[in-house]
């Protein structure tokens, strides 16, 4: 499991019965966690939340704040800051558990000692791709919500990446990438995110596990010669890291031998009683040089 344990800003606090209780820079916040299955053996901690979101049986939910909370601030990590605020989805607008991909992302740049161009898809509020730019990388980020879009220009602000190269795309992923294949373009890592489901900007209908081989197969169509990684999460309930391993192994390692494969969980510490919350999965191939 990769766990994401050199946050200075952030820290799960506990977790359980269905919850995790988080510390954003000093904000406490409380939020529900389907994976936190164990019990909670005192709860006098999490009186300290400032937010707290309350899932609606209808779908969707609430925040109940019991103090106040700015609109918006900011996280540090390293040498990145980040812009965090209470979305009505109960999402923060940063999944922190991700610190040890950046990491990962950002060692491979800088070892390669070569320009490199990233593609980040399904990139949300961009942390990836402040990251990979952060490092020297030329980076091209898609995502289909022009909100998150926007959010991730503040992000690059935060990091002071204006004058990197970065991409920000609207699109279909999936269109775009094709795109990109007629024009000739081609990346030397691929980052994506896809999630369970969504929708394009122009209503196309994303399904997991109906369109993420046709996706993979088509990033593939636009990697380098020389490609760096290619790194896929998943928060998709059902889905295994094994078939991760199993599609990229049957894609990418068979068109790029030299390369090898890893897929596993990724997690946060939890402050209270060293135990980890599990919070996703990714897979990866990553060149052997």
């Amino acid at each position: 499991m990769l766990i994401s344990n050199e946050w200075k800003d952030y820290k799960c606090l506990d977790s359980g019965n269905g919850e995790k209780l988080e510390s954003w820079n000093g904000i406490i916040v409380r939020r529900p966690d389907p994976q936190a299955m164990w019990d909670v053996e005192n709860y006098s901690e999490w009186n300290k939340a400032s937010a707290f979101y309350h899932r609606s049986e209808k779908g969707g939910g609430h925040w109940e704040y019991k103090s106040k909370v700015p609109d918006s601030w900011t996280v540090t990590y390293k040498h990145l800051t980040f812009k965090v605020s209470l979305t009505n989805f109960k999402h923060t607008g940063l999944f922190p558990e991700q610190a040890a991909n950046w990491d990962f992302m950002m060692d491979k740049i800088i070892k390669a000692n070569r320009p490199i161009k990233v593609l980040n898809l399904f990139a949300y509020t961009g942390a990836a791709s402040m990251a990979c730019s952060s490092v020297g990388a030329e980076v091209t980020q898609v995502d289909a919500s022009k909100g998150m879009t926007e959010w991730a220009k503040e992000n690059m602000k935060l990091c002071g990446l204006e004058n990197n190269k970065i991409r920000f795309i609207v699109d279909d992923v999936l269109k775009f990438v094709e795109r990109e294949e007629r024009r000739g373009n081609k990346y030397d890592a691929i980052v994506m995110d896809p999630p369970s489901y969504g929708r394009g900007p122009n209503g196309e209908m994303w399904k997991f596990e109906k369109n993420l081989y046709t996706l993979i197969d088509a990033c593939i169509k636009i990697l380098s010669d020389k490609p760096l990684f290619f790194l896929i999460n998943s928060y998709t309930t059902g889905i295994s890291s094994t078939v991760l391993n199993n599609i990229l192994k049957t894609t990418m390692l068979k068109k790029y031998p030299n390369g090898f494969i890893e897929s596993g969980e990724i997690g946060l510490p939890v402050s209270r009683d060293d135990l980890v919350l599990p919070c996703g999965i990714y897979g990866k191939w990553v060149s052997n040089d």
